[in-house]
């Protein structure tokens, strides 16, 4: 266990290199598996709606392409820097390879804050950046999609801008809207497939979902259609939150009383129904499962010691730093990784740029059939490993991922 808590960054170093011991592999393999092939660094000037001009950071980083085109969410946030671009490059490069479908891994980023811009100035933002990285993207090279502060809308914007050179190529991005050649689920695949996860888990642990009791950090996109699907399926949503407030009651929220007011106000403060905990309350909730579904980082070495779920489904990415995870497995808490846990969202956008290669649109049946499909069997290849190796869900998942990038690496001759 480290002193201190790792960055992003070493913490996904330090998974790869467990997995690599795990496995076997030679240092030659190691350092071919662990680089990005392509760093890309933009400088990105618009012109704001006051007349000046600013200039914003842009990334796109392509980590490892041996398996498929490169895919990977862009994120425009003030913390979208390289180092933590970086690091969830590879970790698309690991989910894609242990969901099995055929990508590779890539992240892009601008170092924005969307909130404070006019739409009009994220809009010329989002071409801007589009056009800056036009040459490293495309249908059967890399295609983005939409991440922490972006959406259908700029997904949008990002097609329309690399068609004005390329000509009209709807498979340039995934994310984008229905009218667009949007997949019928994809705005709820994240969080539908941090349900399936959740319930194949919650069987080998011993929970039973009808009636379990399930805490959810963050009610945005991935939260608030996990806790939809939750209440379908008969579990208890026993607390919400959003980044200013959280809500508690322990027989259960009212999830489309809670949505309605949502879309009201925007968030959860004064939301009828519960008691106003906050959030860190709702991580050291006594229940059954708990699903950071908000940021990296919530659960650290100085709060691990205080989770009470037996559970423990990351639909975040990295929500559990690398010193709380050796916490959380010394007490015996079961942790579904995030490469795992969330990679519904990437198994759509997969089924979009089919449809759009194909141009065939499946039905919302097909798309989530299909899902559950892809992600339960990921599930079980990782808990074959567990019972096989006497290891850890994340470290089963990590040895999935990474022996299935280094196979194909071998077969294609790179090393």
């Amino acid at each position: 266990m480290p002193e201190t808590e790792l960055t992003m960054l070493e913490t996904s170093h330090a998974y790869f290199n467990e997995s690599c011991d795990l496995l076997e592999l030679d240092d030659g393999m190691r350092q071919v598996l662990l680089n990005p092939w392509r760093e890309l660094s933009v400088a990105v000037p618009i012109r704001m709606d006051d007349g000046g001009i600013r200039v914003f950071n842009g990334f796109r980083i392509q980590h490892n392409g041996v398996r498929g085109p490169y895919k990977g969410g862009v994120r425009f946030a003030p913390a979208a820097d390289a180092d933590h671009t970086n690091a969830l490059a590879m970790l698309m490069t690991w989910k894609t390879a242990l969901v099995d479908i055929p990508f590779g891994g890539a992240k892009g980023g601008v170092q924005v804050e969307p909130s404070e811009l006019s739409e009009d100035e994220l809009h010329r933002l989002t071409r801007r950046y589009t056009s800056a990285i036009s040459h490293i993207i495309g249908p059967n090279r890399d295609i983005p999609a939409p991440d922490m502060g972006t959406n259908a809308q700029v997904m949008a914007w990002m097609m329309d801008a690399y068609g004005q050179s390329h000509g009209y190529a709807p498979g340039v991005v995934t994310g984008k809207p229905i009218e667009l050649g949007g997949s019928y689920g994809r705005e709820a695949a994240t969080g539908r497939g941090v349900c399936d996860v959740a319930a194949l888990a919650a069987s080998d642990v011993g929970i039973e979902m009808r009636g379990a009791r399930i805490a959810i950090q963050g009610f945005g996109n991935v939260g608030s259609f996990a806790a939809q699907r939750m209440e379908e399926i008969g579990a208890k949503v026993v607390a919400i939150s959003d980044v200013k407030s959280a809500l508690y009651d322990n027989n259960g929220l009212d999830i489309d009383q809670i949505l309605g007011h949502v879309a009201k106000t925007r968030t959860l403060e004064d939301c009828p129904g519960g008691e106003s905990i906050t959030n860190d309350q709702l991580l050291e909730l006594d229940v059954d499962i708990l699903i950071p579904a908000a940021i990296e980082g919530v659960i650290t070495m100085t709060n691990a010691v205080d989770i009470k779920a037996k559970l423990i489904v990351e639909a975040a990415n990295s929500p559990v730093t690398y010193g709380a995870n050796a916490i959380l497995e010394e007490r015996g808490i079961t942790v579904i990784p995030d490469i795992l846990a969330n990679a519904g969202g990437v198994i759509v956008s997969y089924f979009e740029w089919a449809q759009n290669i194909q141009r065939f649109r499946w039905p919302l049946e097909r798309v989530n059939e299909e899902l559950y499909s892809i992600i339960s069997s990921a599930y079980l290849r990782a808990a074959d490993m567990v019972k096989e190796r006497q290891i850890t869900q994340r470290s089963a998942a990590y040895a999935v991922a990474v022996g299935t990038v280094a196979r194909a690496t071998e077969l294609r001759g790179f090393i």
